[in-house]
């Protein structure tokens, strides 16, 4: 018979024809009643009686009824919310389960128990479940037959559909139609009525009468048939295989995608983690094959206080293989914004606890949702023992696409790892098992050339919950189908031996350089509070760790480890919650976890500063200590709440300026000589390096450099821009590329002078906008030529986005932009999509613009989003989305930048030393002692930067971490304290290793173990 249907009707057809088969799914029922919430009774059906907060609802005992195999018996339960269940076996057995919309059917290992269920009223995704009820707690006995055929025939037509035209189409439909027929149903009244079909919904209320007969079983030739009719149906699919084979290879591993925050707070996280683990671990124990992998050391961490039994229950599938601990670092952290030495926590620290939990380090990074990646990452991967990289989120990029999916991804020193890249975006890393997931997953495999298999992670994930029976289900069955991929499962370890293998006799290309995201470019300036916190938290700990150092090299005790402010900072450091796209909750919660890390490091500081005074305290004149904890000389500039001998008022409180150096890593003692050159005037600022005149707008009118004989500006600097931001989705993530067609430059409200001059003189300048505030304190010291901006924001106004815009008299095609331990280099021009795609560009503390023989930085203390275009330096003061936080950015907030005008390129300009001096000042006190300089440890290079002098992890002695800052190389040399001995070379993990030698390479990383003794 010729078909008079499109593709898309047949497959219409047999969709709603399998429907109406699927309805028989469930041939009995029996409720389990009994219930209690928070020990008061409750129905099935009724609603809470409270919603807010976490429940607890116990059932009376269930048990299955005489004649039910237990095999062929489901508990179904619809409690109203995310839940984790426990079932209570009668005779001391339990099971704890992961409830949810994706989980809410299980197999019972005993006929008889109790239920225990602790609930919240909210969705995986977060959202408040406006009426939650006990809507459904009842025991069904299924039939297993049809739930098979049901499966294999939608697996069937789903294939036909995505292959649209394809010749397989057509039969695989045939095949679904003729097994249909195949069937033998129940055609009487009662017997079909008695069912609910999906398709009757919206039909004159159809879908909500009551039932006028009972629910009916199916006749036993009508289960023969199904099983005739499934049996068939295999076959043929099977035999299809030959002349159809499988096109290409996909690795699934199940994954769980848990944000540690994000539309839900770090409480209920605690809670997803129970939840899916518990699931996860299930799953295992009842399909061997299945392999199951987790990332985050910290929520391995939170199962040590919240659930020891569930971390035990996992270790054991560890053990066993079928779960994978993966990824090496503490949470999947933003790769932008974060320092290299935070960044070698997350590594450092993850590896260790996955050791010490599980016996293993991983030798693979898993980050899938991260949005984007600085090119630091690679060698701190490589030097934490993770070679290879699990990714995804560049196929999200809007402008172009990203051109692999196997590469060698090669950082700023050379260091090299192995990217997989999952180019999919359809259903992103929360991976479903059906055919046009599989059929998609391997033609976007750019490079299956040369990498035999895509690696797929599997389950519903973002807000948790992870693989579900059925999908472990559905891929036994797409084993035996025509031209699919062929797939089985697979740990990441396995995988990317696999890979590595692969890639050492395959012509992979190299990827140089950063990995940008041409998407969620706001998520650098949202939250700014959060941002500025987070850069005071990691300077103040690296700070800290090093005055420690400092004292213990002077004959203290050895420092007292800070890794649990380090777990804090590491935490808020997560995907969602650093980059400004979380809820309320959540940023009440880390900025006040954030000020305690920064309170809790200034401690450490005093502490270490009162130690190294009493060392060095004598006989002499009353004066000042001035530690310096950078590796780079710094000029004396000191600021204090309290007077300062030798300085002046400020607008708050009290400065220093003087021409003494204080060395890296040193200290100056006694009487510190004091600089005053400052002159303040109403619309000018000079000292012995600029000219600065301001305009009646408030911004720069101009800047002369005295010792260059030359402008700085090329029109008006400081220009304060509000632009109207609504992007197309995603507001606290996004920023769009035509935003400076709403832009209003905001002029000044009134200028005035807020410091006189002298050592340090200021104009204050306020501008205004809606209901809004911006206060600006313009500084000049007297011994530097750096002009700081020191802003305060009383903001109230919604989707409106700040940037400060400095047009300069430089010309230069790239910029500089500092990034994790380095710098990397942008185009300022916009030649090809590529370079114009990078109009908001993430630096860390500074982005600078010279021509030989000159230049100009633009310094920040706590934003991320900056432009450079043609010769125009940009920062991204302020963002205020409204969602997914309707109040990001409310209120009053605090930041500095800074112009800096220099000879040179940026590395004879001094920038890093006055971007660090901007972020961690000095640190200084009152003490009796002779003028004199102090030098603690002296590390001898050119070009170099500290990354941290901090206690190693196993107590013995401090780790002292360096790197190349500059992209240069040449000879490096230790030379240790009295008293101390280098004790050889450590990687990022603190194992010894075998020094490199003598010199050190372009943006290399080394790091030092230092003993006491001679």
């Amino acid at each position: 018979m010729h078909e008079l249907l499109s593709l898309d009707q047949r497959v219409r057809r047999g969709r709603r024809r399998l429907g109406e088969i699927a309805i028989w799914r469930v041939r009995e029922t029996k409720e389990i009643g009994g219930w209690s919430f928070d020990a008061k009774p409750i129905g099935v059906s009724q609603a809470w009686p409270e919603k807010p907060g976490v429940h607890e609802l116990i059932s009376g005992p269930f048990e299955v009824p005489a004649g039910w195999p237990l095999a062929e018996t489901r508990l179904s339960l619809d409690v109203g919310g995310e839940s984790l269940l426990t079932i209570a076996y009668d005779g001391g057995a339990w099971l704890q389960l992961g409830l949810d919309v994706n989980h809410n059917e299980f197999p019972l290992d005993h006929p008889k128990g109790r239920l225990e269920v602790e609930a919240v009223a909210r969705s995986p995704f977060g959202q408040i479940v406006p009426d939650p009820h006990l809507r459904r707690a009842e025991l069904r006995w299924v039939e297993p037959g049809l739930i098979d055929f049901v499966r294999t025939a939608e697996l069937a037509i789903a294939l036909a559909a995505g292959l649209r035209e394809h010749e397989l189409s057509p039969i695989l439909l045939e095949l679904v139609e003729t097994a249909m027929t195949r069937i033998d149903l129940p055609t009487r009244t009662e017997d079909v009525v008695g069912r609910e079909s999906p398709f009757a919904r919206g039909y004159g209320g159809r879908d909500v009468e009551p039932r006028a007969w009972p629910i009916t079983a199916l006749p036993e030739e009508s289960r023969a048939s199904i099983t005739e009719a499934e049996t068939w149906l295999r076959a043929e699919l099977k035999a299809l295989q030959a002349q159809f084979p499988p096109h290409g290879a996909v690795a699934y591993v199940g994954h769980a995608h848990i944000d540690t925050a994000w539309l839900w707070p770090i409480e209920e996280t605690r809670r997803k983690v129970r939840r899916t683990f518990s699931t996860a671990v299930d799953l295992i124990k009842r399909n061997p094959d299945f392999r199951f992998a987790q990332s985050f050391a910290e929520y391995y961490r939170y199962l040590e206080d919240d659930d020891p039994a569930l971390l035990d229950l996992v270790k054991a599938q560890v053990k066993a293989g079928g779960w994978s601990p993966t990824g090496g670092l503490w949470v999947e952290p933003d790769i932008n914004m974060p320092s290299g030495e935070s960044l070698v926590r997350q590594a450092m620290y993850g590896q260790l606890y996955f050791q010490r939990a599980f016996g293993v380090r991983h030798t693979n990074g898993w980050l899938p949702d991260t949005f984007g990646f600085s090119p630091a990452l690679p060698q701190i991967l490589k030097g934490a023992g993770l070679t290879s990289l699990f990714t995804i989120k560049l196929g999200w990029s809007e402008t172009n696409q990203f051109p692999h999916t196997r590469f060698w991804w090669e950082g700023i020193d050379g260091s090299r790892v192995l990217v997989q890249q999952f180019n999919r975006p359809e259903d992103t890393y929360n991976g479903l098992v059906d055919p046009a997931s599989l059929l998609r997953a391997w033609r976007n495999h750019s490079d299956r050339r040369w990498a035999s298999e895509v690696l797929q992670p599997i389950g519903y994930g973002d807000g948790g919950g992870g693989v579900t029976a059925e999908m472990i289900a559905a891929q036994k069955v797409l084993a035996d189908f025509p031209h699919l991929p062929a797939t089985r499962f697979v740990s990441p370890e396995a995988y990317f031996e696999k890979a590595q293998a692969e890639a050492r006799d395959a012509p992979l290309a190299t990827w140089v350089g950063e990995l940008y995201l041409e998407y969620h470019r706001g998520v650098l300036t949202s939250q700014g509070r959060t941002k500025r916190l987070h850069r005071q938290a990691e300077r103040g700990l690296i700070a800290a760790e090093a005055l420690s150092g400092i004292a213990a090299i002077l004959g203290g005790e050895q420092p007292a480890s800070l890794a649990d402010r380090w777990r804090t900072l590491m935490i808020n450091q997560f995907h969602d919650i650093l980059p400004g796209s979380s809820i309320t909750e959540v940023y009440v919660r880390t900025e006040r976890e954030l000020a305690e890390v920064v309170a809790a490091a200034d401690r450490a500081s005093e502490a270490a500063m009162a130690d190294i005074a009493e060392r060095l305290a004598g006989p002499g004149e009353d004066g000042l200590l001035i530690v310096n904890p950078d590796l780079n000389a710094r000029p004396v500039r000191l600021e204090s709440a309290e007077p300062i001998p030798g300085g002046q008022a400020a607008e708050e409180g009290y400065v220093l300026a003087s021409p003494a150096v204080v060395p890296g890593l040193g200290a100056l003692t006694g009487r510190v000589p004091r600089e005053a050159t400052v002159i303040a005037e109403a619309r000018r600022l000079e000292n012995r390096f600029l000219r600065v005149e301001f305009a009646d707008d408030g911004t720069l009118a101009r800047v002369y450099d005295k010792r260059a004989e030359r402008e700085v500006l090329d029109g008006r600097g400081n220009q304060i821009w509000a632009y109207r931001d609504q992007p197309r989705d995603y507001d606290a993530w996004d920023t769009e590329g035509d935003y400076q067609r709403s832009g209003q430059e905001l002029t000044a409200a009134s200028i005035e002078i807020a410091e006189a001059g002298g050592q340090r003189g200021a104009l204050r300048i306020v501008r205004k906008i809606g209901a809004s505030t911006i206060v600006q304190s313009v500084r000049l010291w007297a011994n530097s030529p750096r002009i700081d901006f020191h802003t305060r924001f009383d903001w109230h106004d919604r989707r409106i986005m700040l940037k400060a815009r400095f047009p300069l008299a430089v010309r230069a095609e790239a910029a500089t932009f500092e990034c994790a331990f380095g710098v990397h280099h942008r185009p300022t021009h916009s030649n090809t999509s590529w370079d114009a795609a990078k109009f908001e560009v993430a630096a860390h503390r500074f982005v600078d613009l010279s021509e030989p023989g000159y230049g100009a930085a633009l310094l920040n203390d706590g934003r991320y989003g900056c432009h450079a275009r043609g010769s125009e330096l940009g920062l991204s003061l302020l963002k205020s989305p409204i969602l997914p936080d309707r109040l990001a950015d409310e209120g009053a907030q605090t930041l500095t930048y800074s112009l800096l005008p220099h000879a040179g390129d940026w590395i004879a300009g001094g920038v890093l030393a006055e971007a660090e001096d901007l972020n961690q000042p000095l640190f200084h006190q009152p003490i009796r002692a002779r003028d004199a300089e102090h030098r603690f440890l002296k590390v001898n290079g050119d070009k170099l930067a500290l990354g941290a002098l901090k206690p190693a992890e196993d107590g013995d002695g401090l780790i002292l971490r360096v790197y190349e800052s500059a992209g240069g190389r040449g000879p490096i040399a230790i030379d240790p304290p009295k008293g101390w001995t280098v004790a050889g070379e450590v990687s990022l993990l603190e194992d010894a290793i075998e020094s490199p030698g003598s010199r050190i390479r372009p943006f290399e990383i080394r790091s030092w173990r230092l003993r006491r003794g001679a």
